[in-house]
């Protein structure tokens, strides 16, 4: 199964949630393009993230981000510091 675009914007958005802690979440602020607020919905829908304008990860979704961190690593070659 190819990446489509849809899910290109979901990991986009699944790496850029904080691992180092679970008191930490993100918000997609309801004037971002329609892309990242689509991909926060869809990620909810999912049952990754705790609300639909993203939250916090759960358990599912933090798996979700490591395994998307750590294939982006990969494919990068770059060592992610923190």
């Amino acid at each position: 199964m190819p990446y489509t675009p849809e899910l290109v914007d979901e990991m986009n958005l699944l790496v850029k949630f904080p691992m180092h802690s679970d008191r930490e979440g993100l918000k997609v602020h309801h004037d971002a393009t329609p892309t990242v607020i689509a991909a926060a919905r869809r990620l909810f829908e999912k049952g990754l993230v705790t609300d639909e304008d993203g939250g916090y990860l759960t358990y599912s979704g933090h798996q979700a981000v490591e395994h998307a961190k750590s294939a982006l690593r990969i494919l990068t070659g770059k060592v992610e510091v923190a």
